[in-house]
């Protein structure tokens, strides 16, 4: 797969993870608790760890492709 086609990818699966978000984030006072486990612990962290990805995702594929290298005899 070619790098830009993982950069789109990611890009999407970021914006769609922020839509329910921002869903909690509007939503009327009295449905917050019916969102909140899932917000908490499925789409913040989801979210989070694909702005990594993209933000420093370059240094961790090098980091494991270096890695591989090295321990080949």
């Amino acid at each position: 797969m070619k790098a830009s086609t993982k950069r789109s990818l990611v890009r999407w699966l970021h914006i769609l993870l922020g839509i329910p978000i921002v869903g909690y984030v509007y939503s009327p006072f009295d449905q917050i608790p019916n969102y909140a486990p899932a917000t908490r612990f499925v789409f913040v962290p989801a979210l989070v760890l694909s702005g990594l990805w993209m933000w420093k995702g370059h240094l961790v594929s090098r980091l494991l492709t270096q890695g591989s290298v090295e321990n080949e005899p």
